[in-house]
C-alpha cells in the first residue's frame, strides 16, 4: 500500500474547532458543536467527526452529506415531513436542497463525509 492513500478515521490526538449554529437559525436550547476534520481535499470532500449539545435549530443543505452516528439521540425534522429520530448506529445521507431543523436530545457524536 502506497503511503499517504491509507488514513484512519479516528479523533484520537486531534485537534477540534468549537462553534454554534449560525445566527438566527437557533429555535431552542444553547447548542455548541465540536468538530474534528479528519480529512479536507480539493474539489469539496471533507470527512470528520461531529458533535452537537442538547438544542434545535434551522438547517439549510447546500452540501451532500453521509453521516452514521456513534453516539447520543437526535431528531432531523424536513420541512413539511414527519420526524425522523436518530440513535447510535443509524446513517443516513443527506441531500442538497434539503431544509428543516435538528435536534439534538442527547449530546451527539457522528462520523461524516461531505461533498460540496
Amino acid at each position: 500500500m502506497t503511503k499517504g492513500l491509507f488514513l484512519n478515521f479516528s479523533i484520537e490526538g486531534a485537534a477540534f474547532e468549537e462553534s454554534a449554529p449560525p445566527t438566527g437559525r437557533l429555535v431552542s436550547g444553547s447548542p455548541r458543536f465540536r468538530n474534528w476534520e479528519i480529512d479536507a481535499q480539493a474539489g469539496g470532500l471533507f470527512a470528520g467527526v461531529w458533535e452537537g449539545t442538547p438544542g434545535k435549530w434551522r438547517v439549510n443543505y447546500s452540501e451532500w452529506e453521509y453521516f452514521r452516528l456513534l453516539s447520543g439521540v437526535s431528531i432531523v425534522t424536513p420541512d413539511g415531513a414527519p420526524p425522523r429520530r436518530l440513535v447510535a448506529g443509524d446513517s443516513m445521507i443527506i441531500r442538497p436542497g434539503f431544509e428543516g431543523t435538528w435536534e439534538v436530545v442527547e449530546t451527539t457524536r457522528k462520523e461524516y463525509v461531505i461533498r460540496i
